[in-house]
């Protein structure tokens, strides 16, 4: 006789997993959600929001990516959750915006409801960290799209911000500040090119480096950086962020022109601030070019903003407050087109 077990989907791992996540999640909620876990949907009030002039809500959604595929031969799944929110909370706070809830989305071979727990209690470490409340999610179990021993995760994200105070890059001018915060290190993008350059066994990332005072595999862990608490922390310093970049796939060179206005550029001086050794690794041994590396990776910054120079100092303690470090790395410059110069 044939059943739904047999083809490979475990309802009762799936009970057992909700059982098991539910105290994480229930640390990540917030007075203004209105559902419990189990439901069919999410529901979160804005009754507290409507002092807002002009209420506005900004979203987010996006996933781990390969590093994964590191996560799954180092069998450690308690932190890529926390680089699933921070990846769609920091893109959040780039625009202005206050996290309010978060939704997972978990797809697998096989339902391990131990390690699903696992991965969800990084995801609510992530809503902890940004404020957000984890209201909903989905486990699906895939067995013959995915190997029984992976698993894809991603999220979604809603914020809000009032419109007047959202970042406004027609604000910026020339001489204009720029402010970099310290990354953790590789974060969530570039995996691919890491894999490529890495044999990806158990012996290649349990080599410890003196270089990066852990083994390669502990320092291309190190869960993404979640930005929210310091550009709050700016805001809340009365200083006006003009441009924010969250440095993300495609580095410096893809990510902060998308915060400039036509006619503007942003000049960065390389050595303002230390580049995280991670990253001299993977450009020595994988012969990457300069460019390239700036063009992939973070290169030790996750978030760039820009300010007036009367601004910057406040800026730069309100960052240091929130417990994160901060640097002043370069300013804007009038240009033909928008972009980055690197000197």
């Amino acid at each position: 006789m044939n059943d739904y077990k047999s083809a490979g989907v475990d309802i009762e791992a799936g009970y057992r997993s909700v059982e098991l996540m539910k105290e994480y999640v229930e640390k990540t909620m917030r007075p203004e959600v209105l559902s419990g876990l189990g439901g069919f949907s999410g529901a979160f009030s804005l009754k507290n929001f409507m002092g807002m002039k002009e209420p506005t809500l900004v979203s987010g959604t996006d996933g781990v990516g390969t590093k994964l595929k590191i996560a799954f031969l180092l069998n450690k799944h308690d932190t890529v959750g926390i680089d699933c929110v921070a990846m769609c909370v920091n893109d959040i706070a780039c625009a202005g915006g206050e996290p309010l809830f978060f939704l997972d989305y978990i797809a697998c071979g096989k339902n391990y409801p131990e390690k699903i727990a696992e991965i969800v209690k990084g995801v609510a470490e992530g809503c902890l960290q940004s404020g957000a409340a984890l209201i909903g999610g989905e486990t699906a179990e895939m067995p013959g799209f995915y190997p029984e021993d992976e698993y894809d995760l991603a999220g979604f994200a809603v914020g809000i911000a009032d419109r007047a105070d959202m970042t406004d890059c027609s604000l910026i001018n020339e001489k204009d500040v720029l402010i970099g915060i310290a990354s953790s290190g590789v974060h969530s993008n570039g995996f691919s090119l890491v894999r490529k350059i890495f044999p990806m066994n158990e012996k290649s990332l349990n080599r410890y480096y003196d270089s990066l005072g852990s083994s390669l595999g502990e320092a291309l862990m190190k869960p993404t950086k979640i930005y929210v608490k310091a550009l709050k922390a700016v805001r809340n310093a009365g200083v006006r962020i003009k441009g924010c970049s969250h440095i993300t796939g495609g580095g410096f060179y893809e990510n902060i022109p998308r915060m400039l206005p036509d006619g503007m550029s942003a000049v960065i001086k390389k050595d303002s601030y230390p580049i995280l050794p991670v990253f001299g690794l993977i450009a020595k041994d994988g012969d990457v070019e300069e460019r390239v590396m700036y063009n992939t990776y973070n290169m030790g910054l996750g978030m760039v903003l820009a300010v007036s120079p009367s601004d910057a100092s406040a800026a730069v303690r309100a960052i240091e407050s929130a417990g994160e470090t901060a640097f002043i790395v370069g300013e804007t410059k009038k240009a033909d087109e928008k972009g980055v110069e690197l000197c």
